[in-house]
């Protein structure tokens, strides 16, 4: 459907048919017009953009991608981008400005207004991964002393600029955040009552300097619309909306998978990514994870003499080391989601571990009763597993209970260690685990079987 009426978009724009490009335009929401639009070839965009009414090509444009907003600004006349980057609102303006060079930053700048250039670089200047680059001045203040009537014609008058109106945020006279009010309370309450009678003083509220990420979990906690943001003193200077916390989760995920998969967070969409920027940020994990797995020809090498003895032993070495590594894996994954939802703390490491010994045994068994059991079928219709052939599948048995166990606890326990020291869990990914298991597994499996087959094979 999006493809057909982007069809039809592009096909009005060839035939200059600018009175029904027009009547086309008007009619869709600004996320329906962006999804439309963004796919257009760069000079058809500019051309679709100019017959917008203003007040609805900056709302497209805030739902254009950051790379296709950079690309629409170079080929738009200067008018046209100052026109619509004084009509952004001023979050969505500060995260395209934020990812452009500084000296582009600059001449945008000049292009603002005396006001909304004021508001950009007060946005700017706030720590990079901060809250206060993704808050919003707009937003409706009152008084508590206000009356139910004096607040709607406040709010009549102010609102249209506001980012949400869903909350209305009361202040005291030196502006510091006293509480907030429904915006639903107010249109239900009489008219003579006061806004003091309606506050909800009990207020979540983000310091300007917080991370980024503890916006993310205050929205999921407290299912909010929007959260309001003081500086040190307490004193109101935005809020921040929950579309903003949802593209910056999504963000955030994106590059905890891209660590989780052994890759350095891509700064760019994969297909505007440079391939020599790709080659690097895989390379540095690759070498470290090929340095680790050289370890495992080294532990090979340790216990050549047994597998000189006892070849059937090689012949389990692969099916070893995936099971320690497939175990650690999903222990990664599941710690490293449980603590970026704050599902666990680093002070419960202790039940983490509890937990992961009883599952780590309970899979160890299940995985080394079905490796004993197809070695005793096999050994019903085939020799070649030699007459000792009960022995090497209780090795086998036994070996993957030790090892199960051990890539899980390993998978569970790296996370909160690196949390401890300060690093992103995520870069335990699966990949490292993996690795680190293969190693450790292989002494694991030819130490029981030293222990079991002594004095048999070996």
């Amino acid at each position: 459907m999006v493809l057909a009426q982007t069809t039809d978009l592009e096909r009005v724009i060839q035939a200059r048919d600018f009175v029904a490009l027009h009547e086309m335009l008007k009619h869709w929401s600004p996320g329906t017009a962006a999804s439309l639009i963004e796919p257009l070839p760069v000079d058809q965009q500019v051309v679709a953009f100019r017959l917008l009414p203003r007040e609805l090509a900056a709302e497209v444009f805030e739902y254009i991608s950051l790379e296709a907003q950079q690309q629409l600004l170079k080929a738009m006349a200067t008018g046209e981008v100052a026109t619509v980057l004084n009509d952004m609102a001023p979050d969505d303006r500060t995260a395209l400005l934020d990812e452009l060079p500084a000296s582009v930053t600059q001449q945008l700048l000049n292009l603002l207004s005396p006001h909304e250039r004021s508001i950009a670089v007060s946005l700017l200047g706030y720590p990079e991964g901060s809250v206060g680059r993704i808050m919003t001045p707009d937003y409706v203040r009152v008084r508590p002393d206000w009356t139910i009537e004096h607040a709607l014609d406040h709010i009549r008058r102010y609102g249209q600029d506001s980012e949400t109106l869903s909350i209305v945020y009361v202040i005291s006279d030196d502006g510091h955040l006293i509480g907030e009010v429904p915006i639903r309370k107010i249109l239900l309450s009489s008219l003579p009552g006061h806004l003091a009678d309606l506050v909800h003083e009990r207020v979540v509220a983000l310091k300007a300097t917080d991370p980024q990420e503890a916006a993310v979990r205050l929205f999921q906690t407290e299912g909010r619309a929007a959260l309001p943001v003081t500086d040190s003193q307490g004193v109101l200077i935005g809020i921040v909306t929950l579309d903003d916390a949802l593209n910056l989760a999504a963000s955030q995920n994106t590059r905890t998978l891209q660590r989780f998969g052994g890759v350095e967070a891509l700064d760019e969409p994969y297909l505007q990514t440079p391939i020599l920027s790709m080659i690097r940020r895989r390379a540095g994990w690759l070498i470290i994870l090929f340095l680790g797995e050289m370890l495992t020809a080294t532990a090979m090498g340790f216990f050549e003499r047994q597998i000189e003895r006892a070849v059937v032993l090689a012949l389990f070495v692969p099916l070893i080391i995936s099971s320690g590594g497939n175990s650690g894996s999903q222990a990664a994954t599941l710690v490293i989601r449980a603590l970026a939802l704050g599902e666990i703390r680093l002070a419960q490491w202790w039940r983490v571990m509890s937990r992961e010994i009883g599952s780590g045994l309970a899979l160890g068994v299940i995985l080394g009763a079905i490796g004993f059991s197809r070695i005793a079928i096999w050994s019903a219709f085939s020799n070649l597993y030699g007459p000792h052939w009960p022995l090497v599948a209780l090795t086998v048995g036994l070996a993957l209970v030790g090892i199960v166990l051990w890539g899980t606890l390993a998978g569970s326990m790296l996370p909160m260690v690196l949390r401890r020291l300060g690093f992103d869990p995520a870069t335990s990914s699966a990949p490292f685990v993996a690795t680190l298991v293969d190693v450790t597994g292989l002494v694991i499996y030819f130490s029981v079987a030293i222990l079991v087959l002594r004095g048999t094979l070996l």
